[in-house]
């Protein structure tokens, strides 16, 4: 009987074997049988993986800030480079391995089959298509490093101080940054001796009360100059995990200026709007030092009271670019938003944004956050604060990954700092122990915090600069609860008159201040109550339906007198509240401003 010949194996495809390489160096390898090189090429980039994924799964997205510093960015794209090599090698080593055994045989055809011819056009062919394969996605690595090299390199620039054109400019020359100077002809011209030094930066070192100034600006195309129409400042303190926020309205007029050369022109306070500072402070860093950034971070830390650290700017423009690279954001409209002059780039717009949460675009949440001729710029400075709290709380790991490409392209033309990119890591592990839901917010707005004024009919506020570094100082140290109330009650805008029914000095004044302190816009106006006996009780009368639109406010003097309002039409009366004290009027006085 004849013996039925083993049957051999079936050979092995070696664009198969190259293909396995190109989804991890060994899998070719494997496939082929060739086990001790299969281990060998896989180890390292196994080895790799699992150093990666270990940092991440401990850093989370901390390790963002170690990725993003331009050393390790210049060793990526090097890395990127000799990955791509190392993967050639083993794809074509994987193919030249299949080959070889596919020709091992006894007497010619061995145990995988049939000796092949040494050239195979249509191998070969794949062989390469695997290669270019892989460049392409090692070109799309190396791309996108770029990317972030320049963004980074762009958005921290610790050099650009906004110093503009320098001790030697004049009106209609321009700047450094291709924008055009325009200080004051009334001005001195500057001192021959050129621009004065900049201040000594104000390092965080990771761990103390860390203080930003975020900027928002409204650049348009073929301006040299724009103002600063948004001015947060962030403080964050790292022991308690907790972060306020300050915002200064724009039209803010008096403000303290530090001991800088700037006092011997302006005098001891910057009396135009502070919006305008940093386009003077610019054009002029002889006597701003520094410049435009440096002269806003000194003037608005010494009003605060406390030393700003860095500056954030976004314009406007590119804010709209960084939200829909996000994806958008979610924020809780809690006042309808009505603005039928809202500035388009072809006139104006009406706009009407409905209460509740809404999730808009870029250009929808710049809307939002800008509109101020349907309400007050206050109440516009509490919108711009939810929506960047909005933007922090939705900006997760996951997201950030999943976005990073156009994230790092968006901020890269929307965004300049000069914090120091080397405590970034720090910066982003901070952020991440940050109680999002314990943010204090303050707006430093009239009553309280500052008095109206239309001075040649241009509308003004003079801020009461104690009352506004009491709050600085005390941010975390009181219940927040009491400043969100004061917010709330102030945006309702209530107008209300203290007269003084006992007669007693100071009363009608102690009280209008109490009010004042909890957010009502109080006064106490020189005249008395109607005629009458001096009544027994308070009395708070509230005229014209007012009651509809100011629920907090009147809940606010039910709690605070034990009386109910008495509903009252006059046309006459332009106020809408008038408290009239009375023999068992409580005690009400603001606290102490130290």
């Amino acid at each position: 009987m004849q013996q039925q010949h083993e049957a051999r194996p079936r050979a092995r495809s070696a664009f198969t074997a190259a293909f396995l390489s190109l989804l991890f160096p060994g899998l070719g390898h494997a496939y082929a049988g060739a086990w001790y090189r299969a281990v060998a090429f896989a180890a390292a980039p196994f080895l790799l993986l699992a150093l990666l994924a270990g940092a991440a799964l401990s850093y989370k997205i901390e390790i963002l800030g170690v990725a993003l510093q331009p050393p390790v960015l210049v060793g990526i794209l090097v890395g990127n480079v000799v990955a791509y090599i190392y993967r050639i090698v083993a794809a074509v080593d994987s193919y030249r391995v299949v080959r070889y055994l596919n020709r091992v045989a006894d007497g010619g055809a061995g145990r995988l089959g049939p000796a092949r011819a040494s050239l195979a056009p249509i191998s070969l062919a794949g062989l390469l298509a695997v290669i270019l394969v892989m460049g392409g996605a090692h070109a799309a690595v190396a791309y996108y490093d770029l990317q972030a090299l320049t963004a980074v390199e762009g958005i921290f620039n610790q050099g650009d101080t906004g110093g503009g054109t320098g001790a030697s400019a004049s009106p209609g020359t321009p700047g450094a940054s291709g924008a055009t100077a325009s200080p004051e002809p009334s001005l001195p011209p500057p001192a021959s001796g050129g621009a004065s030094p900049a201040p000594s930066p104000l390092p965080w070192n990771g761990t103390g009360r860390l203080n930003v100034l975020l900027i928002g600006t409204d650049k348009r195309p073929n301006e040299g100059t724009w103002n600063t129409d948004t001015l947060i400042v962030a403080s964050i303190d790292p022991a308690s995990r907790q972060v306020a926020m300050f915002s200064l309205p724009r039209d803010t007029v008096g403000v303290p200026l530090p001991p800088i050369p700037a006092r011997s022109v302006f005098g001891a306070t910057w009396d135009r709007k502070i919006n305008a500072l940093f386009g003077q402070a610019r054009a002029r860093p002889d006597l701003f030092p520094g410049g435009g950034y440096e002269g806003l971070k000194d003037t608005l830390g010494y009003l605060y009271g406390i030393p700003i650290n860095y500056f954030v700017e976004v314009d406007f423009g590119g804010f709209k670019t960084v939200v829909d690279a996000l994806g958008g954001v979610t924020v809780n409209v809690q006042v309808p938003v009505v603005d039928d002059y809202y500035p388009g780039d072809n006139g104006t717009l009406r706009v009407y944004i409905p209460t509740g949460v809404q999730h808009m675009s870029g250009s929808q949440a710049l809307v939002y956050a800008r509109s101020r001729h349907g309400s007050t710029d206050f109440d516009r400075a509490s919108r711009q604060q939810r929506v960047i709290l909005s933007l922090r709380q939705q900006a997760d790991f996951a997201t950030l990954i999943q976005r990073l490409p156009d994230l790092v392209q968006s901020t890269s033309k929307a965004v300049k700092t000069d914090f120091p990119i080397d405590k970034l890591p720090q910066l982003i592990e901070l952020a991440s122990r940050i109680d999002i839901g314990n943010v204090r917010s303050f707006v430093f707005s009239p009553p309280y915090y500052g008095v109206e004024g239309y001075p040649g009919g241009i509308y003004t506020l003079s801020p009461n600069v104690a009352r506004i570094r009491a709050a600085v100082a005390s941010a975390f140290n009181f219940d927040p609860r009491v400043e969100a109330q004061r917010q709330a009650v102030a945006q309702e805008g209530a107008q209300v008159w203290v007269l003084n029914g006992t007669g007693g000095t100071g009363t009608a004044a102690a009280v209008a201040g109490y009010l004042d302190f909890r957010g009502v816009a109080a006064s106490a106006p020189n005249q008395g109550p109607p005629a009458g006996t001096v009544p027994a009780n308070t009395i708070i009368r509230v005229y014209n339906g007012a009651e509809t639109k100011l629920p907090l406010t009147m809940a606010l003097l039910d709690q605070a007198f034990g009386v109910q309002a008495l509903p009252v039409t006059d046309p006459a009366v332009r106020v809408d509240v008038i408290v009239t004290t009375g023999r068992k009027t409580p005690t009400l006085e603001a606290p102490l401003i130290p």
